[in-house]
C-alpha cells in the first residue's frame, strides 16, 4: 500500500467535517473537503486550526502536506454565499481568525508543503501561500486573488504575502486588476516551487508526498529542516543584526541534538547519515 492509500485509509473528519486528517511516515496529510469548489467558511477554519495543532504537537510528525478534495480545486476561496450571509462584525473576526490560523501555520517549526491539484484562487491561494512550498499538477488550473471583483481586497493575509513574494508593483498589479492566471506564470512569479507532472489527481499526490517523505528521518535531520524555517520565517523581516541573533540561537540548540552528532559524524566518516529526529 503507497503512503497516500494508507493515509486516507486512515483519516478521520475533524470536527466540523470540513477538513481531514491522517498522518504516517512522518506526514501529516490536512485535506479541505468542502464540495463543489472546497471554500473556506468559519467551520472549516476552526477544522484546520485544530489539525494544524494536532501535527504540530504529534511528535511523530515531520512534515505537512496541504491538499483539496478532488481534481478541480485545491481551493476557490472563502464561501460567498456565507459572507453574504453574515454581519461585518462576523466578518471580520471571521478574517481575524484566518490571519491567526495562517500565522499558526507559519510558525509552526515543521515543513508545510501546499499540493495544488486544480484551480487555487481567492482565499485559496492565500492559505497555499502560508505554506513553505508549494508545488501544483500540471494544467490542472488557474490561480490568483481576484476579490477587487467583489469590491473587497484579499484579507486573509494575501495583500502581505503576495507583496513578500513578488514584490509590491507586481503585487499590486496581480490583486488590483484581480487578475488569475495558469501555474506556468505562477511558477514564473515565484509563486510556486514547480509544477509536476501526473495523470490524475493521485499520482500528483503521490509525488507530493514523495517529496514531503524526502524531509523525514532518516532522510533528513527534522529539527535542523524546522528551525531553518523559524530562522527564515521568524528573521526575515528583522534587521540583520537581529536575525543574525536569532540565527545563532536557534544554531546552538542544534548543536546540543544527536541528529548533529549524526551528521557531522557521517561527513567526517565519508558514510551517508541516518538522521532520527532527536
Amino acid at each position: 500500500m503507497s503512503l497516500r492509500e494508507s493515509l486516507q485509509s486512515s483519516a478521520e473528519d475533524m470536527p466540523n467535517g470540513k477538513v481531514r486528517y491522517a498522518a504516517c511516515d512522518g506526514v501529516a496529510l490536512l485535506t479541505l473537503t468542502n464540495p463543489p469548489a472546497n471554500g473556506y467558511s468559519f467551520e472549516m477554519m476552526k477544522d484546520l486550526d485544530e489539525a494544524i495543532l494536532r501535527a504540530r504537537f504529534d511528535g511523530d510528525v515531520h512534515a505537512i502536506v496541504l491538499a483539496g478534495e478532488g481534481e478541480k480545486f485545491f481551493c476557490a476561496g472563502a464561501d460567498i454565499s456565507m459572507l453574504e450571509s453574515v454581519t461585518p462584525t462576523f466578518k471580520y473576526a471571521f478574517c481575524l481568525h484566518a490571519n491567526e490560523t495562517m500565522l499558526r501555520l507559519e510558525h509552526t517549526p515543521k515543513i508545510v508543503i501546499a499540493a495544488l491539484g486544480g484551480h487555487c484562487v481567492g482565499g485559496g491561494l492565500e492559505i497555499a501561500m502560508s505554506a513553505d512550498l508549494r508545488y501544483a499538477r500540471r494544467g490542472s488550473g488557474k490561480c490568483g486573488l481576484p476579490e477587487v471583483a467583489l469590491g473587497v481586497l484579499p484579507g486573509t493575509g494575501g495583500t502581505q504575502r503576495m507583496a513578500r513574494a513578488v514584490g509590491a508593483s507586481k503585487a499590486i498589479e496581480l490583486m488590483a486588476s484581480g487578475a488569475t492566471f495558469d501555474y506556468d506564470e505562477a511558477e514564473r512569479l515565484g509563486l510556486i516551487n514547480g509544477q509536476l507532472d501526473a495523470a490524475d489527481d493521485a499520482g500528483f499526490l503521490d509525488a507530493v508526498l514523495e517529496r514531503a517523505v524526502g524531509y523525514c528521518p532518516p532522510h533528513k535531520a527534522p529539527m535542523s529542516v524546522g528551525l531553518i524555517k523559524r530562522a527564515v520565517q521568524s528573521g526575515v523581516d528583522l534587521p540583520l543584526e537581529s536575525g543574525l541573533a536569532l540565527e545563532r540561537e536557534l544554531q546552538q540548540r542544534l548543536f546540543t541534538s544527536e541528529d548533529a552528532k549524526e551528521g557531522i559524524a557521517a561527513f567526517v566518516e565519508k558514510r551517508e547519515a541516518r538522521f532520527k529526529g532527536s
